[in-house]
């Protein structure tokens, strides 16, 4: 049988059992249950399903993804990190869209605390809208600014994302996560940017109003005593990767450790967060190791059948460039994310993507940055993207419309960033490359 049917019964028996209804990963893994059987040799094709799904559950490189997970998951329900975004409003004075800026500050502050993208948005959405509404705020300039500073945690370490992205498409974890770093400044840099100056144009979109006249050392002290500690985690967790002291998961086990000494300093721990933090981890870890089986199963089917071998031939046989090509599965992503989630959608294109990736010779660690900058963006791609929905709970009263028109300039400028790391690699290889030996 042509690699090219293999490769079309197994994409339509997945498209086909999701149409019935099946959650994604229940679909993946029944078309790697009918693959296997039919393509592998039957019941020896299942017995390989079931020692890959040992096999890579096993791996000491996923435990950075229950480890950050569960780090910002304290942050969040101990209320810490809560404490650190009415810091930063108390440190930003009287400028055009105060609140707004207040959200992306603390939202990158708190990025680089938390693996967790959802977790981050809504911890932004419930502490910040309700006062940006009766502020007098438009839907645009207080909606779009959160949800976009929401999907930095899927680039700012600790992400537990690229940690499932490293482990699935086999790049280099602490490599991924140090290479985000500079694109997602970059992004909260303009977004801040961006703010500033459509509400100078237009200061009818965020009213000012009176704010309490502190003195500087008033401003200072919240941010000095419940900000810089929590950064002091962000320098522990990345500092320790790129001096080479710790690996990804020694450098994660270091970020719990610092999390839980941060809220029982701030008398903050409680055995309620506690609970509710290890129960939100391990629903998310048994999801990402569910998925991890599947990919790993799907991707040997693929290799054994030569699927991915005679897709990535067909592409470099083309004659197309390799900027064409590397455009065009990035536009299949951000098609994706238009209907699916962001670790449904790894788990289906990374197999096919990185043999591709490998004939033409990109990095594999700039080619992975790319795939979570457009996983990012995705989030807040309608209709389904999952931001907008959490936005939506915030703030019942707007309408989808509303969100949707709120985040799309924020899309065009995630766009464009991601257009300058194809015309600059450099920008996403230069931490990486001073931690080489």
């Amino acid at each position: 049988m042509a690699w090219y049917v293999i490769l079309g019964l197994l994409i339509g028996m997945l498209v086909v059992f999701m149409a019935l209804g099946l959650p994604v990963v229940f679909a993946f893994f029944a078309t790697n249950l009918v693959g296997a059987f039919i393509f592998m040799g039957g019941d020896k094709g299942i017995m390989q399903l079931v020692r890959n799904a040992v096999d890579a559950t096993q791996s000491f490189a996923l435990l950075p993804i229950p480890l950050f997970i569960f780090m910002g998951e304290i942050m969040f329900h101990t209320g810490v990190a809560a404490r650190a975004i009415d810091a930063v409003d108390k440190l930003i004075a009287r400028v055009p869209g105060r609140l707004s800026l207040v959200a992306i500050t603390g939202g990158t502050i708190f990025s680089s605390l938390s693996g967790s993208t959802i977790a981050n948005t809504a911890m932004l959405s419930s502490t910040l809208l309700p006062e940006m509404y009766r502020r007098g705020y438009h839907s645009s300039i207080s909606v779009g600014p959160i949800v976009a500073v929401g999907g930095l945690a899927m680039l700012i370490p600790p992400s537990a994302l690229a940690v499932l992205l490293g482990s699935v498409a086999r790049i280099p974890i602490s490599e991924l996560l140090i290479a985000s770093i500079i694109p997602a400044f970059i992004l909260a840099a303009l977004f801040f940017a961006y703010v500033i100056v459509r509400c100078w144009l237009n200061p009818q979109l965020a009213p000012l109003y009176d704010v309490a006249d502190l003195t500087w050392r008033e401003r200072l002290m919240p941010f000095v005593k419940y900000v810089l500690p929590l950064m002091s985690i962000f320098v522990v967790v990345v500092g320790s990767i790129i001096g080479g002291l710790a690996t990804p998961t020694e450098s994660a086990a270091l970020g719990v450790a610092a999390a839980l000494g941060a809220a029982a300093a701030y008398r903050r721990l409680t055995w309620r967060g506690i609970v509710v933090s290890v129960r939100e981890t391990l629903r998310f870890s048994v999801m990402t190791l569910f998925i991890i089986c599947g990919s790993v199963t799907f991707s040997q089917i693929l290799a054994f059948t030569q699927a991915s071998n005679g897709l990535s031939e067909l592409v470099t046989g083309s004659g197309l460039a390799p900027i064409w090509v590397l455009i065009g599965m990035l536009a299949v992503l951000m098609f994706l994310g238009c209907f699916m989630d962001q670790v449904s959608m790894m788990m289906i294109t990374a197999p096919l993507f990185m043999p591709v990736a490998q004939q033409l010779n990109l990095n594999p660690v700039w080619f992975g940055v790319l795939m979570l900058m457009i996983l990012e963006i995705s989030l807040a791609t309608p209709p389904f993207g999952l931001l907008l929905f959490v936005a939506k709970g915030a703030a019942p009263d707007t309408s989808m419309g509303e969100i949707i028109r709120s985040v799309t300039p924020f899309i065009a400028i995630a766009l464009t960033v991601a257009g300058l790391l194809i015309a600059f690699p450099e920008l996403t290889l230069l931490l990486p490359r001073l931690m080489a030996p």
